[in-house]
């Protein structure tokens, strides 16, 4: 993959720490296989994620919506803003009567340096009911603001539990 002007990257080896991740965040790509289950439906299947690797946080899976069963995603009202990729929107996911809310989000025009991120959604891991890379199955960051997914290669103490909105 070939950098762009102004696009933020990095590359880790696989035992990682989340305190050697830089801040602001940095963008590379995944080639581990990267899932998504809700309700019994594989919702995202890819080789072709994005990780997005912050200071404190495991890192977010953003998988490209050509990777992604989008007729399972219905828009949110809900938006965030990040300060360094911009403003978020959010995606419901629904399938048959199982409903989880703002499951997904993505960057629909992001700031500079992270304009990879356009036409990817992140999906969090504690709103679906499995999420794994390669082998492994992830496990939801605490709290309930980041999106971050704990495989056993990544290792903390990682922010979102209450007491950590400092750090």
């Amino acid at each position: 993959m070939k950098k762009q002007e102004g696009e933020v990257r990095c590359m880790t080896r696989r035992r990682e720490s989340v305190w050697d991740y830089p801040r602001p965040p940095c963008v590379e790509p995944e080639s581990r296989r990267v899932t998504v289950t809700f309700a019994g439906v594989l919702v995202a299947d890819s080789r072709n994620s994005l990780r997005v690797l912050e200071t404190s946080h495991p890192p977010s899976f953003y998988i490209p919506a050509s990777d992604v069963n989008t007729g399972v995603l219905e828009a949110a009202t809900a938006v965030t803003y990040c300060e360094w990729k911009g403003a978020a929107s959010h995606w419901d996911l629904r399938v048959g009567t199982s409903m989880s809310l703002c499951a997904a989000w993505c960057y629909e025009r992001p700031r500079r340096g992270y304009e990879l991120l356009r036409d990817h959604f992140a999906f969090y891991p504690g709103r679906v009911d499995r999420c794994t890379v390669g082998d492994e199955q992830a496990t939801a960051q605490p709290g309930d603001f980041y999106g971050g997914w704990i495989t056993p290669d990544i290792h903390g103490p990682v922010k979102g539990a209450p007491g950590t909105e400092t750090w």
